[in-house]
């Protein structure tokens, strides 16, 4: 049972990365390259929504929103783009794992400026004048 749950994760792993690609296609909408940025962005973020921590809603958002964005993502990316992009997903998956070090500190940035801006606003919501 657990290797069949890694092999799910792995499935799981590769179909981002896939649609990661699908996202940089020209051919797929552009409602569709908003969504799955959000959802890739999302998947490979070091950063969850509800921290894993926490016990149940820690991991909710790893089982339930991230693979519900991925079925709806799937839906808006034409098939033809997506089987291709599946196809190098794979391929760069066996040949070892991508990995982006702009991407990741794209990610960062945009967590701690988020974290920032709820500061500023909870110190001007809350410190008397």
């Amino acid at each position: 049972m657990l290797e069949k749950l890694k092999q799910r994760a792995k499935d799981l792993q590769a179909e981002t990365f896939a649609l990661y690609l699908a996202a940089r296609d020209p051919r797929t909408p552009w409602y569709a390259k908003l969504l799955v940025a959000g959802i890739v962005a999302y998947a490979f973020s070091p950063i969850d929504l509800i921290p894993d921590f926490i016990p149940v809603l820690g991991y909710l958002d790893d089982l339930i929103l991230i693979p519900l964005g991925i079925a709806l993502a799937i839906k808006l990316v034409p098939q033809s783009v997506l089987a291709e992009c599946r196809t190098r997903a794979q391929e760069t998956m066996q040949s070892g794992r991508p990995v982006s070090r702009v991407a990741g500190a794209i990610i960062v940035v945009i967590w701690l400026a988020l974290a920032a801006l709820c500061i500023v606003w909870a110190y001007q919501a809350f410190v008397p004048r």
